[in-house]
């Protein structure tokens, strides 16, 4: 399909695939290598340990795969799990549907727990689950952080407490596709066996890339883990690893060179400054939906994300127009509502390498979105919202005190 252009840059505030740096998009701008050459296993063994910062773990074992936070998936289920194992797990929005999905195509038995679109895991369900299964027959928890089709992020640290009371020995599997570099995540102090993420949300990087971190106790299940995998075989990378030259197949080299400069660019800000800015992007855009007179369709602040929020129209309108609108006249991008919540909710995705100004021309593009279609919103209500919570919590750039 053509695409038509249109003045300016896109404004892209979709949940990712998000903006990506200038720092980035120069550091891939090279010519193929060859990856079995003498550089490429320093830049391989670099980015291998730096990823696992992000995740912050020292004890893990990192995988960087050609793929996207779909196929990162299937690796964390297929190298940790065998056919009919039970996964306890929870659908709560399109992209909890969409792993249940794959985890039951791949022949998992897997006991599903439906949650209303809009809320978070119910800890008390969790549970009564785990507590009935006193013959351990659970083998995997699996969670999605942030769900972004309703803008819900579960909390894992709840969810690992859970568990550990339960004192029950299932892995623990956690989506973090839209949260890890942008919410708070600790995969060693949660002890979760599994996390993964995408190169295209908050990595700010284009997708190509599954991000895997595996703790030893997956890399012990991986042992006896029956599950037919080629691909995303784990061992295959640790033969490698040993060998010292990192690739069993060819690896994306300019994602690779594109993910150093945006790691470098995380760390030069500071990863914990990173999920404070998310934070204020996050409050700030949820204080402009309240000036417009929207809800968020994300039902108890305890479940709010940072990383995108799902705005609710009056029933009288298709969330659909909001999108569509904002594309082929403000030369904006929003994300589209899905499946259960389709033509009710526009999402504003807020997350990746953005500062405050990028954010309020958003704002101002989906207060004028909204009076095109005949919402009554006052131009500049959200704007001056989300302006005046941002002037007070916004610090100096750390690199120009």
């Amino acid at each position: 399909m053509e695409y038509h252009p249109g003045p300016g840059r896109n404004q892209l505030f979709v949940p990712g695939p998000v903006n990506v740096p200038e720092q980035v998009l120069r550091a891939m701008n090279r010519n193929n290598e060859d990856y079995r050459s003498p550089a490429m296993p320093t830049l391989s063994k670099s980015v291998l340990e730096d990823i696992k910062r992000i995740f912050k773990t020292t004890t893990a074992t990192s995988f960087i795969i050609p793929t996207t936070g779909t196929g990162a998936w299937e690796s964390a289920l297929t190298n940790t799990l065998s056919p009919r194992d039970k996964i306890l797990t929870f659908r709560l929005g399109q992209f909890s549907l969409l792993w249940v999905d794959q985890m039951q195509r791949l022949n998992f038995d897997v006991d599903v727990v439906d949650v209303e679109w809009g809320a978070g895991i119910d800890l008390s369900v969790l549970r009564a689950k785990l507590q009935s299964d006193t013959k351990h027959e659970i083998k995997a928890v699996c969670v999605v952080h942030n769900e972004t089709a309703t803008g819900v992020t579960n909390d894992l640290a709840g969810i690992r407490n859970v568990i550990d009371a339960c004192q029950h020995p299932a892995l623990f599997l956690v989506d973090g596709v839209s949260s890890i570099c942008a919410l708070d995540f600790r995969m060693d102090e949660w002890c979760i066996d599994v996390a993964l993420t995408g190169s295209q949300k908050a990595l700010s990087l284009p997708t190509g890339l599954g991000i895997v971190c595996a703790s030893p106790k997956a890399l012990e299940a991986s042992k006896t883990a029956k599950s037919l995998r080629v691909f995303f075989d784990w061992n295959d990378y640790l033969r490698f690893y040993k060998m010292g030259t990192y690739w069993p197949y060819t690896p994306s080299s300019q994602l690779l060179y594109g993910l150093r400069a945006a790691l470098d660019l995380i760390f030069e800000e500071g990863l914990d400054n990173v999920i404070e800015r998310h934070s204020r992007y996050g409050h700030a855009t949820r204080l402009a939906v309240e000036a417009w007179g929207l809800k968020n369709c994300t039902q108890k602040s305890e479940w709010f994300s940072n990383t995108v929020t799902a705005v609710v129209v009056p029933p009288h309108i298709d969330s659909t127009q909001v999108v569509r609108q904002a594309w082929k006249k403000y030369n904006l991008s929003l994300g589209l509502g899905l499946n259960k919540v389709a033509g009710k909710v526009f999402r504003i995705g807020h997350l990746g390498h953005l500062n405050e100004l990028q954010l309020l021309g958003a704002l101002a593009g989906v207060e004028m979105v909204l009076k095109d279609i005949g919402y009554p919103v006052e131009l500049g209500s959200g704007v001056a919202a989300a302006s005046a919570y941002l002037m007070r919590s916004t610090p100096l750039i750390k690199s120009r005190m």
